[in-house]
C-alpha cells in the first residue's frame, strides 16, 4: 500500500496537468510552427507555467493500493494486484496459462 500521500501529491498532478493541457498544446504547436520569434515567446511562456503541468509528471498507479511500481496500463493494476485477481477470479476473461 502506497502513502496516502503520494497518492493525493499524483491526483493533485493529474488535476494541474488537466487543467493547463490546452494552453500546453497552444504552445507546443506555436514552438513547432511559429516564426523564430513566436517560438522565443512560447518557449518562455512555456517555462512559466507550472512545473507538475507537465503530463510526465504524473505517476501510473494501481487503482486499487496506490503501487507505483510494475504498473499494468490495459488493466490500471500492478503486477502483484494483478496477479491475485486473476487467481481469485476478479479479473473477467484471464485465465492461468497451462500447457
Amino acid at each position: 500500500m502506497a502513502k496516502k500521500s503520494k497518492i493525493a501529491a499524483n491526483e493533485r498532478r493529474k488535476a494541474v496537468v488537466q487543467r493547463h493541457a490546452a494552453r500546453r498544446a497552444e504552445l507546443k504547436e506555436i514552438i513547432r510552427t511559429g516564426t523564430p520569434q513566436e517560438q522565443a515567446e512560447a518557449v518562455r511562456a512555456l517555462a512559466r507555467q507550472p512545473r507538475d503541468a507537465s503530463a510526465t509528471r504524473v505517476r501510473n498507479r494501481d487503482a486499487v493500493d496506490g503501487r507505483p511500481r510494475g504498473h499494468l496500463t490495459k488493466f490500471g493494476l500492478s503486477r502483484v494486484r494483478f496477479r491475485e485477481m486473476a487467481h481469485r477470479g476478479e479479473l473477467p476473461g484471464i485465465t492461468k496459462a497451462s500447457w
